[in-house]
């Protein structure tokens, strides 16, 4: 019999509650069909930023392990912070290559520093990492009409100029192109295909007709749109029945006491615009599947890197490339003019509707705290908002148990396990001589059919940003606060009753189990790394860290 098929999934900055099955008002009826037919996870975990996630869930390690404690292209010359991903572990994809897979990507990469191939390095592009053929962006988020660091296998490229382009699509078209080659010509082979979209992630770009959909859809604000994603988690049992909403973000006005909310209503008209656009190409792609014959036999895992992203982007941003210097080498994350020529208008400019290629802006803190909802804080950080991710999991052949819910911990190392689980290969000892370290995660595969609760503790670190799970119990504690905090997450998964003083000799062993896990995987103190502190600071004008 063949071994399954495996769709990965990646959402990019999607806040937890932001897709109709997990409460959302958000279009996503191609989404809410894998989970009704599947499985959905409420307590899983990604690592709280894109590049950290992407390299944890592509090597199955915690981030430091293979070299991106922090962002890719930012080298702080100590392991754990190459920017660089490890070639001391191996991809889904150089795994899979062991059983005879045909291993694709479609979308989005960003875990090395070359990002063009003129710059000569592509060791760590998806071609030498093994990937059979790839397309999409080696660096992070980009316009979504005109996006640089493209490629095709190794060679960079430019997008099509006719007009029409829009990289969601781009993506969806590409990855369901890859299928179909694969089921036509290799059709005796199982394949893996990465599906790594950039949506929702800024800038605010969607088509006319997407953005109009959702006219109106948020008129109400975000104080009562937060209030009823609450009360359908606790209907469809996504959250507990007594869970009790976080407040709004303290830099945030009531939404009707809130300025521009025309503009208000319009930078969440496109966010939703975005999602509902990836979503529909998540229809396509399972339509390619089904055509093919292969949806039964294929496991599909979707998730988001990270929490909602409150960033603002203010009227001094420039594209990177303005302040790449001290031979970092800076992604390109937007072009200076259009197409068309014309310049771009960069920052949230409430006189400025966003949406069309020639805006850069994003949708800010109060919808970011919708996106979360109920939790607090946001991408960066590793309280709730920042680390929750959906997690739906679709398998005919192997889930009977579908349409239910899962309230296991779990983790993005997990999603290798699971698939070296799934399809019967063994983890490699070493990749081109150098030794590897072995897989961390758990796999789910018993959870399919059954409630497993035996996952060991869990753990995060992202630029100071700190925690540790196990059990019921969490610690946490922000880069900006020098306290830790303690949470029962069986009574209190939304943090809002700081147990530290009642309960200090929990709070001081996991501290302890903390720092053996941070001193293992060599998380190194965030206000040591001196030289990433510094690149951060360039961009501080329009990424500050927001205060719930």
């Amino acid at each position: 019999m063949k071994k399954p098929n495996i769709i990965l999934i990646l959402a990019d900055d999607m806040g937890y509650s932001d897709i109709g099955c997990y409460g959302g008002e958000i279009d996503t009826p191609n989404l809410d069909r894998l989970a009704s037919q599947g499985l959905r996870y409420t307590q899983f975990y990604n690592t709280a930023r894109c590049c950290p996630t992407r390299a944890s869930l592509l090597t199955g390690m915690n981030p430091h392990q293979v070299g991106m404690g922090h962002m890719a292209h930012f080298d702080d010359d100590i392991d754990g912070y190459r920017g660089d991903l490890s070639k001391q572990c191996v991809t889904i994809a150089e795994v899979l290559k062991q059983g005879n897979y045909g291993t694709y990507l479609s979308g989005k990469w960003h875990v090395c520093k070359q990002q063009l191939a003129k710059d000569g390095d592509r060791s760590n592009w998806p071609r030498a990492r093994g990937f059979d053929r790839s397309y999409g962006i080696i660096g992070g988020a980009a316009s979504y009409f005109d996006p640089p660091t493209l490629a095709r296998d190794n060679e960079s490229i430019d997008p099509p100029q006719d007009g029409d382009y829009y990289f969601t699509d781009d993506i969806t078209k590409n990855a369901c192109g890859l299928i179909e080659d694969h089921c036509n010509q290799k059709s005796e082979q199982p394949f893996f295909l990465f599906a790594s979209y950039t949506a929702p992630h800024w800038p605010l770009h969607a088509r006319p007709e997407e953005i109009k959909k959702n006219k109106g859809r948020y008129s109400s604000g975000w104080d009562r749109l937060r209030e009823q994603r609450l009360k359908r988690m606790i209907e469809i049992g996504i959250v507990r029945p007594d869970t009790e909403l976080t407040q709004r973000d303290s830099t945030q006005p009531a939404w009707e006491d809130s300025l521009h909310k025309a503009w208000q209503e319009r930078r969440m008209e496109v966010y939703a615009a975005q999602v509902s656009s990836m979503d529909q190409g998540i229809g396509r792609i399972l339509d390619t599947v089904e055509a093919k014959g292969e949806l039964d036999n294929t496991l599909i895992f979707f998730l988001s890197d990270n929490g909602a992203c409150a960033e603002e982007i203010f009227e001094t941003f420039y594209p990177y490339e303005k302040h790449a210097g001290e031979g970092r080498a800076k992604p390109l994350t937007c072009r200076a003019r259009t197409r068309d020529g014309l310049l771009m208008k960069h920052g949230n400019d409430p006189t400025v509707p966003p949406g069309d290629e020639t805006t850069f802006q994003s949708y800010g803190v109060a919808w970011a705290n919708l996106s979360n909802a109920p939790f607090r804080e946001y991408k960066h950080f590793v309280h709730e908002g920042g680390i929750a991710t959906p997690l739906i999991v679709h398998w005919p052949d192997g889930i009977s148990d579908r349409g239910k819910l899962r309230h296991q911990t779990g983790q993005l190392m997990d999603i290798m396990a699971t698939i070296v689980d799934v399809s019967g290969l063994d983890w490699p000892q070493e990749r081109d001589g150098l030794p590897i370290f072995p897989v961390e995660g758990s796999s789910l595969k018993n959870t399919f059919n059954s409630h497993d609760q035996n996952r060991p503790p869990l753990a995060w670190e992202h630029e100071g940003n700190c925690a540790y799970r196990d059990g019921k119990w969490k610690l946490v504690k922000r880069w900006d606060r020098e306290q830790w905090e303690l949470y029962d997450m069986d009574l209190d998964r939304c943090e809002t009753n700081d147990l530290a003083n009642a309960y200090p000799e929990t709070r001081a062993e996991l501290v302890e189990k903390y720092h053996a896990w941070a001193n293992r995987v060599g998380v190194v103190e965030w206000n040591q790394l001196e030289a990433t502190r510094n690149a951060i600071g360039i961009f501080t004008d329009w990424m500050p860290h927001p205060h719930d």
